[in-house]
């Protein structure tokens, strides 16, 4: 400790990456990494050492006897003590790989993941362009790199098993998934880590041909939903249990339990619950009506076929009621058509989990990204009377509408 402060901190190093990667300063950011992976692991000899002269300390010290109990000088005999096996310093104690491994965690969690997590704040915020981000997203990507270049001759030895690490099919945001192997790898499993967009018969195919333990897999983007199900199911009819993280997955993970796959939060969880996970046997693929008897409904079957048409139509009404988006660029009514697009998808997988939240959720991000970018969040109202109308005749489909349209509707003046 020096004037308060925890010398071995990543704070400094945690904004300098940041600077780095917003001036996407590639070079500068990787040996950033690498200076605080070697001070990472310099704390961890450190702690060691302290721990070591602590236990040998408590060891060695002699238990003083009362004075009227102690025998003469000339008849006491000299102290031998024998430090206790579990006080002494182990190999695993003093073994540089290990140290390596937990520094490499270390700088992969509490330095890269929280300079990616700050990226998409800023993107949101209208702080950082989208080239920006991708950029400093492939930089991120560099650096997780140099640490596995470091810590590799620290993995080597036995393994803990194998396992395969994926996004689900149409997730592009790869680096979660990413460092998470990194992670598991640190730890002693070997990892398959096949990486953006993996179709899922693919990914089953693979994970039957490596005879995988476990299938993690990884979203951000709720509404690849229905076919991260179909992943999870397909996965397990195979035999292989699955763990699925990621934001797309709700608060606490409630759709990947839904969806019967356990829930990993980060990178240590996963690495916990690999360890208690056992085969659960090959059987027949679930259909997701199984798990979400809801669907039967129809309503989400109904929404996700007639997409096109309610977008065409949606667009229409908003054009009739806002003529001034008439005057767009092309541009412009291109990023109409997308944003509607997205206010249909998410509402289709909002239907499909059973769960008005995931649309409001959607809605207040959007209304916030907008207000960021100086366009007023009430915009989005035509739009959602639009689809209002359209499907009116659909009960959970109208109380998802309306919890959204309430969000945004401003309060009557007093």
């Amino acid at each position: 400790m020096t004037d308060g402060k925890d010398v071995h901190s990543l704070a400094e190093p945690r904004e300098q990456l940041w600077q780095a990667l917003g001036e996407c300063d590639e070079t500068h950011a990787v040996a950033i990494v690498r200076r605080a992976l070697d001070t990472a692991g310099h704390r961890q000899e450190a702690e060691r050492r302290q721990t070591a002269t602590e236990r040998n300390r408590a060891a060695v010290e002699p238990t003083q006897a009362p004075e009227h109990m102690r025998a003469p000088e000339h008849v006491r005999a000299p102290e031998r003590v024998q430090v206790p096996a579990h006080m002494r310093a182990t190999p695993a104690d003093s073994s540089a790989a290990a140290r390596m491994r937990a520094a490499g965690e270390r700088v992969l969690l509490e330095l890269i993941a929280p300079a990616q997590e700050r990226m998409g704040r800023a993107w949101a915020a209208n702080d950082m362009t989208v080239a920006q981000e991708h950029a400093a997203t492939a930089i991120s990507e560099r650096c997780v790199a140099a640490v596995a270049d470091a810590t590799a001759p620290a993995v080597t030895g036995t393994c803990v098993g194998r396992v395969l690490v994926s996004c689900v099919d149409g997730e592009w945001h790869s680096l979660p998934a990413r460092l998470v192997s990194e992670v598991l790898r640190l730890r002693g499993w070997r990892v398959d880590y096949l990486g953006a967009q993996v179709p899922t018969e693919h990914l089953v195919a693979h994970a039957r041909r490596t005879r995988a333990q476990a299938v993690l897999l990884s979203s951000s983007i709720p509404t690849l939903l229905p076919g991260a199900h179909n992943a999870i199911s397909s996965c397990q009819g195979a035999g292989l249990p699955v763990l699925a993280g990621g934001a797309a997955f709700g608060p606490q993970g409630r759709y990947a339990r839904l969806m019967r796959a356990e829930w990993a939060k980060d990178a240590p969880d996963a690495a916990a619950l690999l360890g208690r996970l056992t085969p659960s046997g090959t059987h027949a693929t679930r259909l997701p009506d199984l798990d979400l008897p809801h669907l039967g409904d129809q309503e989400y079957t109904m929404v996700r076929r007639t997409k096109l048409q309610l977008v065409k139509q949606t667009l229409a009404d908003v054009e009739e009621r806002s003529p001034e988006t008439r005057e767009y660029s092309q541009y412009q009514m291109e990023r109409t058509v997308e944003d509607i697009d997205f206010i249909v998808s998410y509402l289709a997988t909002a239907l499909y989990v059973d769960d008005p939240d995931l649309f409001t959720r959607f809605i207040t991000w959007t209304a916030d990204i907008l207000a960021a970018r100086g366009v007023p969040p009430r915009c989005l109202l035509p739009a959602l009377d639009s689809l209002l109308n359209q499907l009116k005749d659909f009960p959970r489909t109208v109380g998802i509408l309306t919890a959204a349209h309430t969000l945004l509707t401003p309060p009557p003046a007093p």
